[in-house]
């Protein structure tokens, strides 16, 4: 590693755009305790560029970045710059948790399911992605695709692995040139910091390749999206899962069940932090392979929420296996705060003793207008307007975040509204392509 190389200390900010300071490596040990200098009108940048106005932070105040150093990332490849990077807590210049700081809110989650359940969380965000490419794509999950996404599959697994987010497979998807590459899960907040690096690192090693890598939730209104799926187990002390159970439907149990009630109870409002982008809701529609329905289902995918089905094949325990599926996110939401608020959700289903939702065993096109009511079918906001709405509507969701945060996310996400309006849907997709 050479001395005079930089490394930058960044955060994810709210609306999930990785931003930060750069200094020499030679002078990091010298602040890793300090960090380095932050404001909080960062925190009101939007993805488009321009400061969202109104916002609660004003020219005002002075905050610091400080970097975690278990999360430090370098990938480089000889004669070429490294990408090298560490993730921060925003916080106060005395040190102390600032309220606004998407990692510290997921931090405190963590540490009310500590608290009230002695749970532990696993988790795991499942990301695709497109390169934008003006070849003709390949026939979806062709081995033909793979291979003409040489030397960029080799190149970005292995990169991957150096960064430590244990990527599990390289895959080709449904939509011209896209893929997708599972992680495996990981404990708390390592997980959320593995999706923020996971996409940093794509998109630098199609750059080096003289490309570029889209997570944009929908590249072409007439192709499916880009989606992020967040895989959620709970665990106790002692690492057995506080979701299994092999008497009950599904396997899932009581525990489990209650978890997932209060998530689709709160789904309208999460889908502000999980579908955050104007564009994001055009793609949680029906036979989408997305989210057509606010319900609960097994080895179903137009279901918000999925139990992924348990594999008797091999020689892993079905219980180690046993996990709950939020398939209504994309990489427009900042990780830290879609986990941290699908696990709230899930926690107030259990504070509440919330049944078990019936679990959909067939395609919602299917059901008929009784039971497409009850499964959900079409109850997920339309817009973000819509969603931002129903979270201001939902006392106990918008209660989680604290007013400062609250009003701040708001702010981001109504600025991008405003820049969204009067444009058609394909104009807004290849914005935000541009983008994310």
């Amino acid at each position: 590693m050479s001395a005079d190389e930089l490394v930058a200390l960044v955060c994810c900010d709210l609306g999930a755009i990785v931003r930060g300071r750069a200094l020499f490596s030679s002078a990091l040990d010298a602040r890793l305790t300090e960090g380095v200098g932050w404001v909080p009108a960062n925190h009101a940048l939007t993805p488009f560029g321009p400061i969202a106005e109104p916002n609660p932070f004003g020219a005002t105040g002075d905050l610091r970045l400080t970097p975690d150093p278990t999360t430090r990332v370098r990938v480089g490849e000889d004669g070429a710059s490294a990408l090298h990077l560490i993730l921060c807590d925003i916080v106060e210049t005395d040190g102390s948790p600032w309220a606004a700081c998407p990692r510290s809110f997921l931090r405190d989650t963590l540490a009310l399911l500590d608290s009230e359940l002695g749970a532990r969380v696993m988790a795991s965000f499942e990301h695709e992605f497109q390169l934008l490419l003006d070849a003709p794509a390949a026939l979806p999950f062709s081995l033909e695709a793979q291979r003409r996404a040489e030397p960029f599959a080799t190149r970005v697994m292995n990169s991957l692995v150096a960064a430590g987010v244990e990527p599990e497979r390289f895959l080709a998807e449904y939509a011209a040139h896209q893929f997708e590459i599972p992680l495996a899960a990981a404990e708390g907040l390592a997980s959320a910091d593995r999706a923020v690096v996971f996409r940093e690192v794509v998109r630098e090693v199609a750059r080096r390749l003289d490309a570029r890598a889209t997570f944009v939730p929908l590249l072409d209104p007439s192709e499916a999206g880009n989606g992020v799926h967040v895989h959620i187990s709970l665990l106790d002390g002692g690492g057995g899962s506080l979701f299994y159970d092999s008497s009950r439907a599904g396997c899932l149990s009581e525990l489990g069940g209650q978890f997932a009630a209060g998530v689709l109870r709160h789904a309208r409002a999460l889908s502000a932090f999980t579908a955050a982008s104007p564009i994001s809701a055009a793609r949680l529609t029906p036979h989408r392979w997305s989210a057509g329905a606010v319900c609960l289902a097994e080895r179903n995918r137009e279901a918000l929420l999925r139990i992924p089905p348990l594999v008797t094949l091999g020689e892993e325990d079905p219980e180690r296996q046993l996990r709950l599926e939020y398939r209504g996110a994309d990489a427009t939401a900042n990780p830290h705060l879609a986990l941290a608020t699908i696990l709230r959700a899930g926690l107030e289903g259990i504070r509440e003793r919330l049944p078990a939702p019936p679990i959909l065993d067939r395609d919602p096109a299917e059901l008929d207008a009784a039971d497409a009511k009850r499964y959900g079918v079409g109850a997920l906001p339309s817009t973000l307007q819509e969603s931002l709405q129903a979270l201001a509507e939902d006392d106990t969701a918008r209660a989680w975040l604290g007013p400062l945060l609250y009003e701040a996310y708001v702010s981001v996400k109504q600025a991008e509204i405003d820049a969204a309006s009067g444009r058609e849907l394909e104009e807004n997709c290849r914005r935000y392509a541009a983008i994310y």
